[in-house]
């Protein structure tokens, strides 16, 4: 186990990371049949990994806090997977690991406890009919216009357009903001691409609370006045409207779901809306990659709270594991390593012998090597990563652990 101790850097590992940062950074067409773990430099900066290539396509449908970055999926599906295989993620959140892989031609499971997540990764990887999903959502983009700006040629009416007693929505949204959010809900039932409309709706709604722009992840109270905003350098005003934010999200939504169906594949996708712990898997798999949550970190329904309201969603947020509501006290890491233990234990059962896991996590309490060896696998190998927070203001930078293991 010491060996795997990575919360201090030894004068060896110091060097060998000097090295790493020499060598040209490694992209997912470098990787061949051929490459080691050990030859693999993941310490991304900007200019090799921008912005638009990390959301590229259906990756930016909707903002999601936590998720892992797509190319670091796809090298390690091209290292340790082939067409035909399947590889499952018990933490699939945003979907990153099913998309990734359905655009090799692998099959994938994804489950996660939240809802949201669910709903989320199933849109990402559904197969539309471009031409009527386009015209579906332009056509509840102009009817939810019109009721608001009827004219001559219009038959909206603001009569019929009716608010909620739902006390977050009352608290977070400026009344006009509200009532074009909730009159587009009210129109998604007539409409084939249901779910893929409610991302928009909720994409929007994201935008669209009584928030700062600078703060979107986890704003504690509504920002009712006028503000100096830290993200335009300049005094700004709360958010009034939503049609704005539906007008542009919509239009991003249609250039995405084509951009990714230009590249994806038949490959079979099954998305569970389960507790990992104790989930049925349907089929055997062939490994995993996956990004498990950090101790105390992130309150994943909470993240999306405005999602769970919104859409009525059933919230299960109680079933989290490593919920920053309850801390990172040596309590709660007892508990968290159990819970990840019986997760990846319930999955190797469905595993061969050697399979390979890929495990990405921010391991600054050295848990994961006791976590493997309670669960069924054993360490190949540990790469550190350089994660440099590139965007919003959550600056800075830290280093995240990639485990690869083996089922033993």
């Amino acid at each position: 186990m010491a060996d795997y101790q990575l919360s201090f850097l030894t004068n060896e590992e110091k060097r060998i990371k000097g090295h790493q940062e020499a060598q040209r950074p490694t992209l997912p067409e470098d990787v061949t049949s051929s490459i080691r773990p050990e030859d693999l430099n993941l310490n991304w900066r900007e200019s090799d990994l921008p912005e638009r290539v990390r959301t590229k396509h259906v990756h930016r449908l909707h903002p999601y806090l936590g998720k892992f970055i797509p190319q670091l999926v796809e090298i390690f599906l091209r290292m340790y997977f082939k067409p035909g295989d399947t590889v499952y993620d018990p933490f699939c959140g945003s979907g990153t690991t099913l998309v990734e892989a359905n655009v090799l031609g692998i099959n994938s499971i994804g489950c996660d406890v939240s809802s949201f997540n669910c709903l989320l990764s199933r849109v990402k990887t559904q197969h539309y009919d471009l031409r009527q999903t386009q015209i579906e959502i332009l056509d509840i983009m102009q009817r939810t216009e019109a009721a608001f700006f009827p004219n001559l040629f219009s038959l909206g009416n603001n009569a019929v357009i009716g608010d909620t007693e739902n006390s977050y929505l009352l608290e977070w949204y400026a009344p006009q903001a509200r009532r074009e959010l909730l009159y587009y809900k009210s129109l998604i039932q007539n409409y084939h691409c249901q779910d893929l409309l409610k991302i928009i709706l909720s994409r929007s709604a994201r935008s669209a609370r009584l928030t700062t722009h600078f703060d979107l992840d986890f704003p504690k109270k509504p920002q009712t006045e006028p503000y100096y905003c830290y993200k335009h350098s300049r005094i700004c005003s709360p958010t009034q409207e939503a049609l704005g934010f539906l007008r542009r999200y919509s239009l991003d939504t249609i250039r995405r779901i084509e951009e990714f169906a230009a590249i994806q594949t038949c490959a079979k996708v099954t998305v569970l809306n389960d507790d990992a712990r104790y989930v049925d898997l349907p089929d055997q798999i062939s490994g995993i990659i996956t990004s498990p949550p950090y101790v105390g970190l992130i309150d994943y329904h909470e993240q999306h709270r405005y999602a769970y309201e919104l859409l009525d969603l059933a919230d299960k947020s109680d079933l989290e594991i490593g919920a920053a509501a309850r801390g990172s006290s040596q309590a709660a890491k007892r508990a968290y390593r159990e819970d990840i233990v019986a997760v990846f234990a319930r999955a190797a059962g469905h595993m061969e012998r050697g399979a390979p896991a890929i495990v990405v996590v921010h391991d600054k309490h050295s848990l994961y090597p006791e976590i493997a060896s309670e669960c069924g696998f054993e360490i190949e190998h540990v790469i550190e990563r350089q994660v440099n927070r590139r965007t919003g203001r959550r600056a800075g930078e830290f280093f995240e652990q990639i485990y690869i293991w083996r089922r033993k």
